[in-house]
C-alpha cells in the first residue's frame, strides 16, 4: 500500500488504499495509528476498496493541526471520500473514530452508506465540568515529556487491551511509541485529549437513525471505558436502530483482540449492504 497525504487546512492527513470495489474507510481512535486495522484490511480488500487513515497529529499525518476532535475528524473523513471520488463509503471507526463516523454520516448521508462502530462514544462520558477539569490537569501532567509516550503505551497495552491480546501487540505499541517520538506528536495527542468533547454526537446519532443508515455496533465485554459494556451496547443499538455485537475477552480494541469474531460479522454486514435493493450496490453499478 502506498502512503498518500490529503491536504487540509493546517496540515495533511495520511491515508492508504488497497483493493477495489465499494468503498470502506477505516478510522482509528485517539492515541492509535492506522495499523490497528491490520487484521481487517487484507480480508476486506478482496471485495472492497479499503482506505485507512491516521487522525490529525497521529501516525504519518502532520502535527501542525491546532483543531482536534469529532467534528474536524468527520470533516477530514468526508474530504477524503470526496477526494477519492468513489463514495458513498461504509465507515468503520474505533473509539473517537467511531464518534467522528457518526458525525460524518449525519452531516453528509449522501457520502455514507453504512457504519461499523467499534467501542464508540455516542455521548460525553464525563459531563461534569469539575471532573473534566481534574482530568485535563491529569492529562497535562501524565502526557508531558519525557514520560508521556511511555504512560500512554502502558495504558494502551494494559487496561485498554484487557483479555486476549494480539500476538503483534508489542510491535503495534512500538509503532505508537515511534509516532509519539516525532516532533509535535505528543503535544498533538495531549491537545486532542484536552479538546475532545463527545456531547454533540448524541444528536447526530439520532439523525443517523432517522435517515435509516445501517449500523453495526461492536463493544468488548471488558472495555474499561464503559461502566457496563453490555448495557452500553444495548443503548447504542437502540439509539441507532442498528445491530450489535458484544465480544468476549475483549476490551477497547476488538478489531485486533478478536478478529476471528469481529471480521466475519463485518463481512456479513457489508454483504447485506451490497445485496440487490440495498442502494449501495446500485450506487456502484
Amino acid at each position: 500500500m502506498d502512503l498518500h497525504h490529503l491536504p487540509r487546512p493546517e496540515g495533511r492527513i495520511a491515508w492508504t488504499s488497497q483493493g477495489s470495489g465499494p468503498l470502506v474507510l477505516l478510522i482509528p481512535g485517539m492515541g492509535d495509528i492506522r495499523a490497528t486495522w491490520r487484521e481487517l484490511v487484507g480480508p476486506l480488500s478482496t471485495t472492497h476498496r479499503v482506505l485507512t487513515m491516521d487522525l490529525r497529529g497521529h501516525g504519518d499525518s502532520d502535527t501542525t493541526f491546532t483543531r482536534h476532535g469529532d467534528e474536524v475528524t468527520a470533516e477530514d473523513v468526508l474530504a477524503l471520500i470526496e477526494h477519492v471520488d468513489a463514495g458513498p463509503a461504509v465507515l468503520i471507526g474505533n473509539s473517537m473514530g467511531a464518534s467522528a463516523a457518526v458525525w460524518a454520516a449525519a452531516e453528509r448521508p449522501d457520502l455514507v452508506s453504512g457504519l461499523v462502530l467499534v467501542s464508540p462514544f455516542l455521548s460525553e462520558p464525563n459531563p461534569s465540568r469539575a471532573l473534566r477539569a481534574v482530568m485535563h490537569a491529569a492529562y497535562r501532567l501524565l502526557f508531558a515529556r519525557p514520560w508521556g509516550a511511555a504512560a500512554w503505551t502502558r495504558y494502551y497495552a494494559g487496561p485498554l487491551n484487557r483479555g486476549r491480546t494480539a500476538a503483534w501487540l508489542p510491535e503495534h505499541t512500538a509503532g505508537i511509541r515511534s509516532w509519539l517520538a516525532r516532533p509535535g506528536a505528543l503535544r498533538s495527542l495531549r491537545d486532542l485529549m484536552l479538546q475532545l468533547d463527545h456531547s454533540g454526537v448524541a444528536q447526530r446519532a439520532e439523525r443517523v437513525a432517522a435517515a435509516g443508515t445501517p449500523s453495526l455496533v461492536v463493544i468488548g465485554e471488558r472495555d474499561p471505558d464503559y461502566r457496563d459494556p453490555a448495557a452500553e451496547l444495548e443503548r447504542a443499538t437502540a439509539t441507532l436502530q442498528g445491530e450489535g455485537l458484544l465480544v468476549a475477552e475483549s476490551a477497547h480494541y476488538p478489531q485486533h483482540q478478536a478478529p476471528e469474531t469481529v471480521l466475519p460479522r463485518i463481512e456479513t454486514f457489508l454483504g447485506r449492504l451490497r445485496s440487490p435493493g440495498s442502494g449501495w450496490l446500485a450506487a456502484h453499478a
